[in-house]
């Protein structure tokens, strides 16, 4: 069964003057322009392209690269708007439409919104939602503290960033939690750090445990010998220079240097920290 709005793996049946019919099995034959051929390709070949419907709602096949897939989530941004909607540039020639009673908040031309990529029901085309809450899954979660996910970073809240986890669940990001910048539509790997009862999800940029730990310390070691021996970083540093150099919290840091000044690794100064010689 083919997919449309997503890629697919499809034989070479026919080749004609302007490009080579696909088999679409269930959707009969389906047209690579000719743009979209390489002088390699021959008939019996299996390709892989994209599905997607043209200016005139055919059918299409093509190579170029989507830069969003039905059934998933992704942040595009806006080109175009009119009375129909707003129009998303997705790396089709066709713009992704996102109707009106789509729209969470009324789109605005070039601005990037997280969207949800499916096919409409009742006129079978390829649309977008930014109303994410009705495309999540709602059953309770069954992450296991300390596992790695793909996070998209879909909304900001007065607790930090919500994020959308693995395209099935709402996370929460504390600002606690954040290091290095972050914002709307980042894609980034992350970590569990609890399911709570209420099956809520709290995130961490960080690997949770003595695991991490032990991780964050073997970073500041490693950018101790990469400075000769000393960080200009302290318990008084601010956040934001301690993610810069490090990419961890400020939290992370302490603890990471408390391990290692325990294992008699580093001395720490009133300004920085230094390898013990």
């Amino acid at each position: 069964m083919i997919k449309i709005g997503a890629y697919n793996e499809l034989t070479i049946i026919k080749q004609v003057d302007f490009g080579m019919y696909l088999d679409g099995i269930e959707e009969g034959e389906i047209l690579l322009p000719r743009r979209y051929v390489t002088d390699d390709m021959k008939v019996g070949d299996t390709v892989t392209v994209f599905l997607y419907f043209d200016s005139e709602d055919r059918l299409i096949a093509t190579t170029q690269k989507a830069k969003a897939e039905a059934g998933k989530f992704a942040s595009l941004k806006v080109i175009d708007t009119n009375r129909a909607g707003a129009f998303l540039d997705w790396g089709l020639p066709k713009d992704l439409l996102v109707p009106f009673n789509q729209q969470k908040i009324p789109m605005k031309e070039g601005y990037g919104y997280v969207v949800y990529v499916y096919q409409d029901d009742i006129s079978e085309r390829l649309v977008a939602s930014s109303k994410l809450d009705r495309f999540l899954d709602r059953e309770p979660a069954a992450y296991r503290a300390g596992e790695k996910v793909d996070l998209l970073i879909a909304d900001r809240t007065d607790l930090g960033f919500k994020a959308i986890v693995n395209d099935k669940h709402w996370g929460v990001l504390f600002t606690s939690e954040v290091f290095g910048e972050m914002g709307i539509g980042k894609k980034c790997k992350g970590y569990i750090r609890r399911v709570r009862e209420d099956g809520k999800i709290d995130l961490s940029m960080t690997e949770v445990g003595y695991s991490k730990i032990d991780g964050m310390a073997d970073r500041v070691m490693q950018a101790l010998n990469q400075h000769q021996g000393y960080l200009q970083l302290s318990d008084k540093s601010s956040p934001d220079k301690i993610a810069k150099i490090l990419k961890m919290s400020k939290g992370n840091f302490k603890k990471a240097i408390g391990q290692l000044y325990k294992k008699s690794l580093i001395d720490i100064e009133d300004a920085g920290i230094r390898l013990k010689e």
